[in-house]
Protein backbone atom coordinates (compact mmCIF):
# COMPACT_ATOMS: atom_id res chain seq x y z
CA UNK A 1 0.00 0.00 0.00
CA UNK A 2 3.18 2.32 0.54
CA UNK A 3 4.17 1.93 -2.46
CA UNK A 4 1.40 2.94 -4.28
CA UNK A 5 0.83 5.94 -2.30
CA UNK A 6 4.23 6.71 -2.87
CA UNK A 7 3.19 6.56 -6.26
CA UNK A 8 0.01 8.71 -6.35
CA UNK A 9 1.39 11.48 -4.49
CA UNK A 10 4.37 11.58 -7.08
CA UNK A 11 2.26 11.89 -9.75
CA UNK A 12 0.49 14.16 -8.36
CA UNK A 13 3.05 16.65 -7.30
CA UNK A 14 4.48 16.37 -10.60
CA UNK A 15 1.54 16.80 -12.35
CA UNK A 16 0.79 19.73 -10.50
CA UNK A 17 3.72 21.52 -10.65
CA UNK A 18 4.47 20.23 -14.73
CA UNK A 19 1.18 22.52 -15.36
CA UNK A 20 2.08 25.70 -14.21
CA UNK A 21 4.26 26.86 -16.96
CA UNK A 22 1.63 25.79 -19.62
CA UNK A 23 -1.21 27.25 -17.35
CA UNK A 24 0.65 30.91 -16.64
CA UNK A 25 1.13 30.41 -20.85
CA UNK A 26 -2.20 29.30 -21.78
CA UNK A 27 -3.99 32.00 -19.64
CA UNK A 28 -2.42 34.96 -20.88
CA UNK A 29 -3.02 33.48 -24.72
CA UNK A 30 -6.83 32.89 -23.45
CA UNK A 31 -7.20 36.73 -23.28
CA UNK A 32 -4.87 37.48 -26.60
CA UNK A 33 -6.38 35.05 -28.83
CA UNK A 34 -10.38 36.31 -27.18
CA UNK A 35 -9.28 39.97 -28.54
CA UNK A 36 -8.29 38.37 -31.93
CA UNK A 37 -4.22 38.09 -31.73
CA UNK A 38 -2.60 34.64 -32.16
CA UNK A 39 0.75 34.40 -30.12
CA UNK A 40 2.99 32.52 -31.78
CA UNK A 41 5.44 34.18 -30.03
CA UNK A 42 4.62 32.64 -26.71
CA UNK A 43 7.38 30.15 -27.14
CA UNK A 44 9.93 32.92 -27.15
CA UNK A 45 8.13 34.47 -24.25
CA UNK A 46 8.66 31.36 -22.58
CA UNK A 47 12.00 31.11 -23.01
CA UNK A 48 12.93 35.05 -22.27
CA UNK A 49 11.44 34.64 -19.07
CA UNK A 50 13.58 31.56 -17.78
CA UNK A 51 16.31 33.21 -19.07
CA UNK A 52 15.88 36.62 -17.22
CA UNK A 53 14.45 35.46 -14.16
CA UNK A 54 17.37 33.32 -14.00
CA UNK A 55 20.11 35.65 -14.35
CA UNK A 56 18.73 38.58 -12.37
CA UNK A 57 17.84 35.86 -9.62
CA UNK A 58 21.90 34.63 -9.59
CA UNK A 59 23.12 38.49 -9.96
CA UNK A 60 21.27 40.06 -7.07
CA UNK A 61 20.96 36.44 -5.29
CA UNK A 62 16.83 37.53 -4.69
CA UNK A 63 14.88 35.12 -6.58
CA UNK A 64 12.02 37.33 -6.19
CA UNK A 65 13.52 39.65 -8.39
CA UNK A 66 14.17 37.33 -11.07
CA UNK A 67 10.13 37.17 -11.60
CA UNK A 68 9.78 40.53 -11.45
CA UNK A 69 12.48 41.20 -14.23
CA UNK A 70 10.83 38.16 -16.27
CA UNK A 71 7.92 40.24 -16.22
CA UNK A 72 8.89 43.27 -17.11
CA UNK A 73 10.68 41.25 -20.34
CA UNK A 74 7.05 39.73 -20.84
CA UNK A 75 5.47 43.17 -21.21
CA UNK A 76 7.87 44.57 -23.36
CA UNK A 77 7.98 41.64 -25.76
CA UNK A 78 4.39 41.63 -25.75
CA UNK A 79 4.64 45.22 -26.11
CA UNK A 80 6.98 44.64 -29.10
CA UNK A 81 4.26 42.17 -30.55
CA UNK A 82 1.44 44.62 -30.02
CA UNK A 83 3.32 47.01 -32.25
CA UNK A 84 3.99 44.89 -35.02
CA UNK A 85 0.63 43.32 -35.60
CA UNK A 86 -1.65 45.64 -34.25
CA UNK A 87 0.21 49.40 -35.26
CA UNK A 88 1.90 48.41 -38.30
CA UNK A 89 -1.37 44.83 -39.23
CA UNK A 90 1.45 42.84 -40.00
CA UNK A 91 1.27 39.04 -40.58
CA UNK A 92 0.86 37.72 -36.86
CA UNK A 93 1.89 34.17 -37.56
CA UNK A 94 5.22 35.51 -39.59
CA UNK A 95 5.68 38.13 -36.38
CA UNK A 96 4.98 35.49 -33.85
CA UNK A 97 7.42 33.04 -34.81
CA UNK A 98 9.67 35.35 -36.21
CA UNK A 99 9.76 36.75 -32.19
CA UNK A 100 10.21 32.84 -30.49
CA UNK A 101 13.32 32.40 -33.03
CA UNK A 102 15.11 35.79 -32.25
CA UNK A 103 13.94 35.70 -28.64
CA UNK A 104 15.80 31.94 -28.28
CA UNK A 105 18.34 32.20 -30.64
CA UNK A 106 19.43 35.95 -28.32
CA UNK A 107 19.21 33.89 -24.88
CA UNK A 108 21.46 31.33 -26.62
CA UNK A 109 23.54 33.40 -27.53
CA UNK A 110 23.60 35.99 -23.93
CA UNK A 111 24.12 32.19 -22.37
CA UNK A 112 27.22 31.63 -23.88
CA UNK A 113 28.61 35.02 -23.89
CA UNK A 114 27.85 35.38 -19.94
CA UNK A 115 28.66 31.93 -18.61
CA UNK A 116 30.06 30.04 -21.87
CA UNK A 117 29.49 26.19 -21.31
CA UNK A 118 28.90 26.61 -17.26
CA UNK A 119 25.71 26.16 -16.11
CA UNK A 120 25.60 27.73 -12.80
CA UNK A 121 22.71 27.05 -10.15
CA UNK A 122 20.50 29.52 -8.82
CA UNK A 123 20.49 28.66 -4.48
CA UNK A 124 17.15 29.53 -2.63
CA UNK A 125 15.61 29.09 -6.07
CA UNK A 126 12.82 26.02 -6.18
CA UNK A 127 11.72 26.31 -2.27
CA UNK A 128 8.31 25.35 -1.58
CA UNK A 129 5.71 27.03 0.71
CA UNK A 130 3.65 24.54 3.02
CA UNK A 131 0.55 25.37 4.15
CA UNK A 132 -0.07 24.54 7.76
CA UNK A 133 -2.90 22.11 8.92
CA UNK A 134 -3.85 21.61 5.46
CA UNK A 135 0.10 20.34 4.36
CA UNK A 136 -1.03 18.06 7.26
CA UNK A 137 -3.75 15.98 5.38
CA UNK A 138 -3.20 12.36 4.80
CA UNK A 139 -1.45 11.36 0.94
CA UNK A 140 -3.02 15.00 -0.49
CA UNK A 141 -1.46 17.19 1.91
CA UNK A 142 1.98 17.61 0.92
CA UNK A 143 1.83 17.22 -2.69
CA UNK A 144 -1.21 19.63 -3.06
CA UNK A 145 -0.67 22.42 0.06
CA UNK A 146 3.22 21.85 -0.07
CA UNK A 147 4.25 24.04 -3.51
CA UNK A 148 5.74 26.74 -4.96
CA UNK A 149 3.94 30.00 -3.93
CA UNK A 150 3.88 30.82 -7.55
CA UNK A 151 1.57 27.69 -7.64
CA UNK A 152 -0.84 29.22 -5.33
CA UNK A 153 -1.08 32.48 -6.85
CA UNK A 154 -1.74 30.97 -10.47
CA UNK A 155 -4.49 28.57 -8.73
CA UNK A 156 -6.08 31.51 -7.77
CA UNK A 157 -6.03 33.75 -10.99
CA UNK A 158 -8.04 30.94 -12.62
CA UNK A 159 -11.52 31.81 -11.17
CA UNK A 160 -10.21 35.89 -11.28
CA UNK A 161 -9.45 35.60 -14.66
CA UNK A 162 -12.73 33.49 -15.53
CA UNK A 163 -14.96 35.79 -13.62
CA UNK A 164 -13.29 39.35 -15.69
CA UNK A 165 -13.44 37.84 -18.86
CA UNK A 166 -17.33 36.36 -18.69
CA UNK A 167 -18.70 38.65 -16.04
CA UNK A 168 -17.47 42.09 -16.38
CA UNK A 169 -17.82 44.62 -18.89
CA UNK A 170 -13.75 44.38 -19.61
CA UNK A 171 -14.40 40.76 -20.46
CA UNK A 172 -17.48 41.79 -22.92
CA UNK A 173 -14.81 44.15 -25.05
CA UNK A 174 -12.33 41.40 -24.89
CA UNK A 175 -14.61 39.61 -26.63
CA UNK A 176 -16.47 41.81 -28.30
CA UNK A 177 -13.07 42.73 -30.24
CA UNK A 178 -12.03 39.07 -31.32
CA UNK A 179 -15.38 38.45 -32.27
CA UNK A 180 -16.47 42.05 -34.36
CA UNK A 181 -13.93 44.27 -33.77
CA UNK A 182 -15.81 46.99 -36.09
CA UNK A 183 -19.35 46.61 -34.38
CA UNK A 184 -17.36 46.46 -30.97
CA UNK A 185 -15.52 50.16 -32.46
CA UNK A 186 -18.66 51.54 -33.59
CA UNK A 187 -19.93 51.05 -29.63
CA UNK A 188 -17.12 52.80 -28.11
CA UNK A 189 -14.42 50.33 -27.42
CA UNK A 190 -10.97 50.95 -27.90
CA UNK A 191 -10.53 48.26 -30.24
CA UNK A 192 -6.17 49.37 -30.22
CA UNK A 193 -6.48 49.58 -26.78
CA UNK A 194 -8.26 46.40 -25.76
CA UNK A 195 -5.56 44.44 -28.71
CA UNK A 196 -2.42 45.81 -26.79
CA UNK A 197 -3.60 45.45 -23.03
CA UNK A 198 -4.28 41.29 -23.69
CA UNK A 199 -0.98 40.75 -25.77
CA UNK A 200 0.93 42.64 -22.99
CA UNK A 201 -0.41 40.55 -20.24
CA UNK A 202 -0.31 37.19 -22.47
CA UNK A 203 3.68 38.27 -22.65
CA UNK A 204 3.93 39.24 -19.13
CA UNK A 205 2.26 35.59 -17.95
CA UNK A 206 3.96 33.33 -21.07
CA UNK A 207 7.48 34.76 -19.67
CA UNK A 208 6.69 34.47 -15.65
CA UNK A 209 5.15 31.24 -16.84
CA UNK A 210 9.15 30.75 -18.19
CA UNK A 211 10.29 31.80 -15.15
CA UNK A 212 8.33 29.47 -12.87
CA UNK A 213 10.32 26.52 -15.06
CA UNK A 214 13.50 27.96 -14.43
CA UNK A 215 13.50 29.29 -10.52
CA UNK A 216 10.29 27.73 -9.30
CA UNK A 217 10.39 24.39 -10.28
CA UNK A 218 13.86 24.00 -10.81
CA UNK A 219 17.40 26.38 -10.07
CA UNK A 220 18.68 26.86 -13.31
CA UNK A 221 18.81 27.36 -17.40
CA UNK A 222 19.76 25.69 -20.55
CA UNK A 223 18.65 27.05 -23.79
CA UNK A 224 15.89 24.14 -24.81
CA UNK A 225 14.36 23.55 -21.04
CA UNK A 226 11.06 25.05 -22.37
CA UNK A 227 10.84 22.43 -25.26
CA UNK A 228 7.68 23.38 -26.55
CA UNK A 229 5.70 24.18 -23.74
CA UNK A 230 4.43 27.67 -25.43
CA UNK A 231 2.86 25.68 -28.77
CA UNK A 232 1.17 22.96 -26.06
CA UNK A 233 -0.08 26.53 -24.31
CA UNK A 234 -1.66 27.19 -27.63
CA UNK A 235 -3.00 23.95 -27.95
CA UNK A 236 -4.46 23.84 -24.44
CA UNK A 237 -6.20 27.46 -25.14
CA UNK A 238 -8.17 25.41 -27.99
CA UNK A 239 -9.00 22.73 -25.67
CA UNK A 240 -10.43 24.78 -23.25
CA UNK A 241 -11.93 26.51 -25.95
CA UNK A 242 -11.08 29.96 -24.25
CA UNK A 243 -12.69 29.56 -20.87
CA UNK A 244 -9.42 30.08 -18.08
CA UNK A 245 -11.33 27.11 -15.85
CA UNK A 246 -11.74 24.59 -18.90
CA UNK A 247 -7.90 26.00 -19.88
CA UNK A 248 -6.87 24.96 -15.81
CA UNK A 249 -7.97 21.56 -16.41
CA UNK A 250 -6.98 21.02 -19.78
CA UNK A 251 -3.33 22.24 -18.42
CA UNK A 252 -3.53 19.23 -15.79
CA UNK A 253 -4.13 16.69 -19.03
CA UNK A 254 -0.44 17.94 -20.23
CA UNK A 255 0.87 18.28 -16.69
CA UNK A 256 -0.12 14.64 -16.00
CA UNK A 257 1.66 13.46 -19.59
CA UNK A 258 4.77 15.27 -17.98
CA UNK A 259 4.63 13.77 -14.49
CA UNK A 260 5.15 10.32 -16.11
CA UNK A 261 8.52 10.28 -16.16
CA UNK A 262 8.70 10.47 -12.38
CA UNK A 263 5.78 7.86 -11.86
CA UNK A 264 7.35 5.49 -14.53
CA UNK A 265 11.19 5.83 -12.12
CA UNK A 266 9.01 5.48 -8.81
CA UNK A 267 7.72 2.48 -10.81
CA UNK A 268 10.48 1.02 -11.64
CA UNK A 269 9.63 0.49 -15.16
CA UNK A 270 11.96 -0.19 -17.91
CA UNK A 271 10.79 2.42 -20.19
CA UNK A 272 13.03 4.29 -22.65
CA UNK A 273 13.48 8.06 -21.88
CA UNK A 274 13.34 9.00 -25.12
CA UNK A 275 9.43 7.30 -25.26
CA UNK A 276 8.43 8.91 -22.03
CA UNK A 277 9.55 12.59 -23.43
CA UNK A 278 7.23 12.17 -26.65
CA UNK A 279 4.26 11.50 -24.69
CA UNK A 280 3.04 15.16 -23.98
CA UNK A 281 3.75 15.52 -27.41
CA UNK A 282 1.67 12.56 -28.18
CA UNK A 283 -0.96 13.71 -26.12
CA UNK A 284 -1.01 17.28 -28.10
CA UNK A 285 -1.78 15.50 -31.56
CA UNK A 286 -4.38 13.25 -30.33
CA UNK A 287 -5.49 16.20 -28.71
CA UNK A 288 -5.67 18.56 -31.81
CA UNK A 289 -7.21 15.63 -34.00
CA UNK A 290 -10.35 15.02 -31.46
CA UNK A 291 -11.11 18.68 -31.23
CA UNK A 292 -9.80 20.30 -34.79
CA UNK A 293 -13.48 19.68 -36.33
CA UNK A 294 -15.15 20.92 -33.03
CA UNK A 295 -13.57 24.03 -32.15
CA UNK A 296 -14.90 27.62 -33.36
CA UNK A 297 -12.15 30.20 -33.49
CA UNK A 298 -12.98 33.75 -32.55
CA UNK A 299 -14.16 35.49 -35.79
CA UNK A 300 -11.29 37.83 -35.87
CA UNK A 301 -8.40 35.96 -35.07
CA UNK A 302 -5.27 36.83 -36.90
CA UNK A 303 -7.58 39.40 -38.47
CA UNK A 304 -5.69 43.10 -38.79
CA UNK A 305 -8.03 45.45 -37.97
CA UNK A 306 -8.32 49.37 -39.17
CA UNK A 307 -10.79 51.87 -38.37
CA UNK A 308 -12.77 52.60 -41.57
CA UNK A 309 -12.24 49.15 -43.03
Amino acid sequence: MLFEEALFVTVLASTLRGSMPMLLAALGETYAESAGILNLGIEGMMVAGAFASFLVGLQTNMVPLGFLGAAIIGAVLGGIIGFLVIGLRLNQIVVGLGMTVFTSAFCNLLHRIIFGSQFPMLWGAGMTTEIPVLSKIPIIGQPLFNQHWLVYVTLALVPVLYFLLYRTSLGLRIRAVGETPWAADASGVNVYGIRYLTIILAGVLASTGGAFLAIGDLAFFIPDMVKGRGYIAIVVVMLGRWNPIKVFLGSLLFGFALSLTSALQVAGLKVSPDFILTMPYLVVILTLIIIAKSTSLPAALCVPYKRGE
